[in-house]
């Protein structure tokens, strides 16, 4: 056999009982969860931003940025909801490159999976005591979430995992919203088969178990751009892509119609700089369409504390490691003018 067991991993049950979240603020997410589920069902009319580094590559200074983030949330919490990107998992086209926390709790050692299962436990739950906030995260391992699924408030499904059978049954259990990628082709009907089948109920394997899911009915799309077969970037956020995808989900029978937009990655060609006037071109879009405006319900930003990204091993305090984000400065005033302009 070509597979070499390093060592078991703790089962969820024993690594919640070891690092375990307090019943004060288990009351937190519980809230949290309802607020943002009623921003999904149209309840709540607050918009959603989803920002943070593109990989939680450092504990101390996610922590720095995140309590940042807080004191920007009381400013804009008439409007905005703020959901930080913790993302402790990162796939890799080829393979090669780091893969976040979750594998490298320090990036410039080996992979330690067991240490990184931990690391990325602890983070949450300091991220929640620390600033009240719950966080999203990448589902990069489906059997994975058993070990935050008492922690996290939103799950992205990635561009390259959104076509997965065992991702869409999982995400058909989970009880807070999943946002589905169009894949990297730029194919929506992917996209859109993905948020069925995580919408309905399924019986399948799950950590060696036979389970039934209940569906899940916030499971929504995300638009993050696409590349074509000469491995050029497109966007997929303007006002045609918007009304397109508003007319594709009015044909589908599906729960709680809902679009975040990403604007990075393919939809700015990973310009970071050009978020800026994407995530406002975006609130243009939803100013002259009510159709438009009734299906965004927010943004995905790559944000953290320095502007760009380095490599690893170059050591310079919050700043990304992966793709290149935006600053604090001008994160904090996209935020503020984002408030003023809904």
């Amino acid at each position: 056999m070509s597979l070499n067991i390093i060592r078991e991993l703790p089962h969820p049950s024993a690594l919640k009982y070891e690092h375990p979240l307090s019943q004060e603020l288990s009351a937190v997410k519980a809230e949290r969860d309802k607020e943002i589920a009623k921003i999904f069902t149209g309840e709540s009319k607050k918009f959603l931003l989803i920002i943070g580094p593109c990989s939680a590559d450092n504990e101390d200074s996610v922590i720095d940025y995140i309590t940042r983030l807080r004191e920007l949330q009381e400013k804009v919490k008439e409007k905005i909801l703020i959901i930080p990107r913790i993302y402790t998992g990162k796939p890799r086209t080829t393979g090669d490159g780091y893969k976040g926390m979750l594998h490298q709790p320090n990036p410039t050692e080996m992979p330690d999976l067991k240490s990184g299962i931990i690391a990325v436990r602890d983070l949450h739950i300091r991220a929640l005591r620390e600033t009240g906030f719950t966080s999203a995260d990448e589902m990069l391992y489906p059997e994975n979430f058993s070990y935050l699924d008492d922690l996290l408030s939103y799950i992205a499904i990635g561009a390259r995992s959104v076509e997965n059978q065992q991702h869409r049954l999982v995400s058909s259990g989970v009880n807070i919203p999943v946002g589905m990628k169009n894949p990297t082709g730029g194919d929506l009907s992917v996209m859109m088969n993905s948020i069925t089948a995580a919408q309905h109920s399924h019986a399948f394997i799950y950590r060696a178990c036979e389970v039934k899911s209940d569906g899940n009915p916030y499971a929504h799309a995300i638009l993050r751009g696409y590349v074509n077969d000469r491995g050029q970037s497109f966007p997929n956020y303007h006002y045609e892509d918007l009304y397109n995808l508003a007319k594709i989900y009015a044909e589908k029978n599906l729960q709680n119609p809902a679009l975040i937009v990403d604007t990075n990655h393919s939809n700015s060609g990973k310009q970071y700089l050009e978020q800026i006037r994407i995530a406002k071109e975006i609130l243009h879009s939803m100013r002259h369409s009510e159709d438009i405006n009734k299906l965004v319900k927010g943004l995905m930003i790559e944000s953290y504390i320095e502007d760009g990204s380095q490599k690893i091993g170059e050591n310079i305090y919050g700043k990304s490691i992966t793709d290149p984000c935006l600053g604090w400065e001008k994160s904090e005033r996209l935020v503020l003018d984002i408030a003023e302009l809904l």
